[in-house]
């Protein structure tokens, strides 16, 4: 398997192991296949394997320049003992829907999925390439990916995490788990701006040919555990086909029905993720995208503009305020036939003039595979407090995204097909949210003081993950403007200065 960028030649392609270390493509693209591979497995074959076994599966089928043996122990170290669940993605049934549950790994969210995963990936890899630099994970953050990495690369040997988040655009506990991630290696800082303005920079520092030639004359280089990693995306393919399984196994469908999955996203590498899966034989009726009042996505797939000029709202599910959907390049590449001057003309203009048109024929392809919706904070509480009152299933506020745009979506078109909804965060992680909307109160507390008010309104056992929360004290924040995230960098890695 090779990969290129979506905006390059595929003379330029690298090796996975290579991509992967890589991150970002040189020329702001993202790396994808060379030719997607046809699935190495069949249909009835998933309802009798494990979550690890179907992961080892997709790691080999998108990444085979590892070994088997180098797959086997990284799955096994990937999903382990930091899961309070063995299964890994345990699926719940609420009201004729299927909630399937990422948020049983460390940080309690479902970016541990890949980001316990991504680092076994990268360590391998620089085994393979022989790389003798030290591996910078540079990524911005509106939440969880930098908990989730900081988690994931903790005390990893030859790396070290930079993590840039929106100062008061996260929620209190994703701010203590990053204030509060024991490592050596490991640094979260806050930048006056949203998500979108950490993404930018952060891109911009990853095309910045100079500062990547000081970064290497010091024995360094950059990588990425944004979903714009390679290594980051593949592994969220996985519990597509694990949830299609089990519900096979369950007898809840028979082999080869057709399933809708909605997916609240933001920067569109969870549901890029299914597409992928579907791509590979699975049966998917619907791919449903669901935002919140940041509903870019939602408009550019009724019309086909993608239109970021727009005012940037901080919400209640903050993992997903979010106007720059980096992951939605990948998708394009696809549906317009790997055409990469197409995709560089298309992204070059939404950074110069906030918007770009996809073609008629290519926004039939995007209608037929997909539907939107998005989800005010309001519809949010109420959905929260609608599937609590029903059988007291707790949900957080971005699952309550995808549960209020599903039954939005059924309402709609009467569509009888069954109906997945991804549940990406543990509802203990927006206490403050989730509290209100099951009691009507507002929270009189917030961060870890709002998790005890809530589990007394709830009571039952704390998991592991959460119970950790209140153990560690946080570091103080750190706070700078965009413009000087190129020389924290610097400072925080002691960069000299060559010629």
């Amino acid at each position: 398997m090779k990969y290129r960028s979506t905006r390059g030649a595929k003379d330029n392609a690298l090796t996975s192991p290579a991509a992967i270390i890589q991150g970002l493509a040189q020329d702001g693209g993202l790396y994808v296949p060379v030719d997607f591979p046809k699935a190495n497995f069949q249909l009835e074959d998933l309802p009798k394997l494990s979550y690890k076994q179907i992961s080892a599966m997709i790691i080999s089928l998108f990444f085979d320049d590892f070994s088997k043996d180098q797959i086997k122990s990284a799955v096994i170290n990937a999903y382990s003992e930091q899961w309070d669940d063995r299964s890994i993605v345990p699926i719940e049934k609420h009201n004729d829907n299927f909630y399937m549950e990422l948020f049983h790994g460390p940080t309690l969210a479902f970016k541990d999925i890949a980001l316990q995963m991504l680092p076994q990936l990268m360590t391998r890899a620089v085994q393979i390439e022989k790389i003798d630099r030290d591996i910078i994970i540079l990524t911005a953050t509106s939440g969880d990916t930098g908990t989730a990495s900081m988690r994931g690369f903790a005390n990893q040997k030859g790396t070290r995490v930079i993590v840039f988040y929106p100062e008061g655009g996260v929620s209190p506990v994703q701010l203590k788990q990053m204030l509060s991630q024991h490592g050596d290696n490991l640094e979260a800082i806050a930048i006056k701006g949203n998500f979108d303005d950490a993404q930018t920079e952060v891109k911009k520092i990853f095309n910045d040919e100079n500062f990547r030639k000081k970064l290497n004359q010091n024995g360094f280089q950059f990588s990425s555990a944004n979903s714009m990693n390679i290594g980051r995306l593949v592994p969220q393919i996985s519990y597509y086909l694990y949830t299609y399984g089990q519900l096979v196994r369950r007898r809840e469908i028979n082999l080869g029905d057709k399933v809708n999955f909605t997916v609240p996203t933001g920067n569109f590498g969870d549901i890029l993720a299914g597409y992928y899966a579907e791509k590979l034989g699975l049966p998917i009726n619907k791919l449903i995208c669901a935002s919140n009042e940041n509903n870019v996505l939602t408009d550019f797939f009724a019309k086909g503009e993608y239109d970021k000029r727009r005012k940037f709202h901080f919400t209640n599910a903050p993992a997903m305020d979010i106007l720059v959907s980096s992951n939605l390049e990948r998708l394009l590449f696809d549906l317009y036939d790997k055409d990469n001057e197409k995709i560089a003309s298309l992204m070059n203009q939404l950074t110069q003039r906030g918007h770009y048109q996809v073609d008629k024929e290519v926004l039939d392809k995007l209608q037929t595979i997909f539907a939107a919706g998005f989800a005010t904070e309001d519809e949010v509480k109420e959905e929260i407090h609608r599937v609590y009152n029903y059988d007291r299933y707790v949900i957080d506020p971005h699952t309550a995204v995808g549960s209020y745009v599903a039954q939005q979506y059924k309402s709609k078109t009467n569509d009888q097909t069954p109906m997945v909804i991804v549940s990406t965060a543990s509802p203990y992680k927006f206490p403050e949210t989730v509290y209100e909307a099951i009691t009507g109160r507002v929270c009189p507390q917030t961060g870890v003081a709002a998790i005890k008010k809530l589990h007394d309104e709830l009571g039952g056992q704390l998991s592991i993950g959460v119970r950790t929360l209140f153990d560690h004290e946080p570091h103080v924040e750190k706070v700078i403007d965009p413009v000087n995230m190129e020389a924290a960098i610097s400072s925080i890695l002691d960069l000299k200065q060559f010629i």
